[in-house]
């Protein structure tokens, strides 16, 4: 029976599109078969399936929708011993913009419900935390990981601006800046004097998301206070971001990427300077010589010793960097304006050279760190989680699978993109529609947790990307 399965669902069955995928994966893995793939989702291909995970993302998204937002990952006991059955900052954010894009009226009514959730547990400093958890005494516990959780506070606010820019009353005009005010606690703030250090809005308050404007404010207000004075770019501490058991620390390309965008949509000052010292330091190779003396010296530390050329750095500390090929920090600085016409293009191929989505979109470097790499972390094998090919150490991601085919529709590579939302959308079908949290990089098989509202949110994006034929997320 299983032969007749791979006879029925081999290279011409699929069709023509699929044919070099499935020898690619037939050289490189034997032991997964197309036709098992096919047997594991249970889907059909094309228009059908695209259709099927849209219905079934829908689905999901709704079944783990509550009162205080999406959760991360549908309700259950091992969900809940896990810590998936919780509100998480960037996963909440993410799944704003899906169901914003959904076109189902109760999930877009429903999208700034996590965010609220969020809101009301910021800490008194402005940092938004890692997720929220609901307890049984019916109060929820806010937590702020380890080393903290720089990127929930960047995220948070992007779901904001993206939810404001879609409301239909909103009055959108760049001309219509002026600086955040709020009363916010003491030290001038508190005063409800402008908050100038926090940079200035697009939106006159009131006209934006008016509820959290003081909010907003705070945010902004933590997530300046940790920007470099000469660089303009965010330092953190390892572990400390989506990316929570890797070890990228100093300036890192994921959450600079995403500080840049922040500084565009809120209009604060020194963007440029942002843009600039973002591509010296995480592309020097492309750089001319940095006229700040402390720049060059972290650029002679890379040009030296940097191996891969094409794909920025994942990170760039003092004497070390990385050069994994962080994928999805790689995607964000396309999407986010910060990879002109050329280099866009330059980061685009390297990943495809990678063959970063061989069996389904994507993985989330390009060369997994090993133990023998000066950057293996203890850290890194708990749970024996983070090994080669593993989670976020060369694991297949279907939500990053999303943000790529955004970035595929962006660039203007759409039969590609068509392509990869297929292969995106098989991923999702794993399992009975199963939405995995990750799979392993080289194998295929479903890892983590399943029903991830994530991967559905990125899914739907991903898919309005393609229909809309533009950067839907960060124009």
């Amino acid at each position: 029976m299983k032969a007749d399965l791979v006879r029925a669902t081999g290279p011409r069955a699929i069709g023509p599109q699929y044919a070099k995928t499935i020898n690619y994966i037939r050289a490189r893995s034997p032991a997964v078969s197309f036709g098992a793939m096919l047997k594991l989702t249970r889907a059909v291909q094309g228009r059908a399936l695209i259709e099927a995970c849209h219905a079934r993302s829908i689905d999901l998204l709704r079944r783990n929708l509550t009162a205080d937002g999406i959760l991360a990952a549908s309700a259950g006991d091992r969900a809940s011993s896990r810590g998936y059955a919780a509100i998480f900052g960037r996963d909440a954010a993410i799944c704003a913009i899906g169901m914003a894009l959904s076109g189902d009226s109760q999930l877009e009514r429903a999208a700034a419900l996590g965010l609220d959730t969020m809101g009301e547990h910021q800490a008194a400093n402005g940092q938004i935390p890692k997720f929220v958890a609901p307890s049984a005494g019916g109060e929820s516990e806010a937590d702020f990981w380890y080393l903290g959780c720089i990127d929930s506070t960047l995220w948070w606010l992007l779901a904001l601006d993206f939810l404001e820019r879609r409301r239909p009353s909103a009055r959108r005009t760049h001309s219509q800046k002026r600086a955040w005010t709020a009363n916010a606690g003491p030290g001038g703030l508190g005063a409800g004097g402008p908050v100038r250090s926090a940079g200035v809005s697009r939106y006159a308050l009131g006209s934006g998301p008016s509820k959290h404007s003081r909010r907003i404010a705070l945010a902004l207000r933590w997530l300046l206070a940790q920007e470099h004075q000469r660089f303009f770019l965010l330092q953190q501490n390892e572990a400390s971001d989506w990316a929570d058991i890797m070890p990228r620390s100093g300036f890192v390309l994921y959450t600079n990427a995403l500080w840049y965008a922040v500084k565009r949509r809120y209009g604060l000052d020194h963007a440029e300077e942002t843009h600039e010292s973002f591509n010296s330091l995480f592309h020097p190779f492309s750089a001319g010589l940095a006229q700040y003396r402390r720049a060059r010296l972290l650029n002679e530390y890379v040009l030296r010793r940097a191996r891969n050329r094409d794909l920025y750095l994942s990170f760039v500390n003092f004497s070390f960097f990385g050069e994994e090929g962080d994928v999805f920090g790689n995607l964000l600085a396309v999407l986010c304006g910060l990879a002109d016409a050329r280099a866009r293009r330059r980061t685009l191929d390297a990943l495809q050279r990678a063959r970063v989505s061989h069996l389904y979109p994507v993985r989330a470097v390009t060369h997994p760190i090993r133990r023998r790499s000066a950057l293996w972390r203890p850290y890194m094998a708990r749970h024996r989680q983070n090994e080669i090919w593993q989670y976020h150490n060369g694991g297949i991601w279907p939500m990053l699978g999303g943000f790529w085919v955004v970035a595929l529709a962006a660039a203007g590579r759409l039969p590609q993109a068509r392509l990869e939302l297929e292969k995106l959308a098989r991923a999702c079908a794993l399992r009975n529609w199963s939405f995995t949290e990750w799979l392993h990089g080289t194998r295929g098989t479903p890892r983590g947790m399943p029903g991830q509202s994530w991967n559905a949110a990125a899914f739907l994006m991903a898919e309005r990307a393609i229909a809309e034929k533009r950067n839907i997320l960060f124009p």
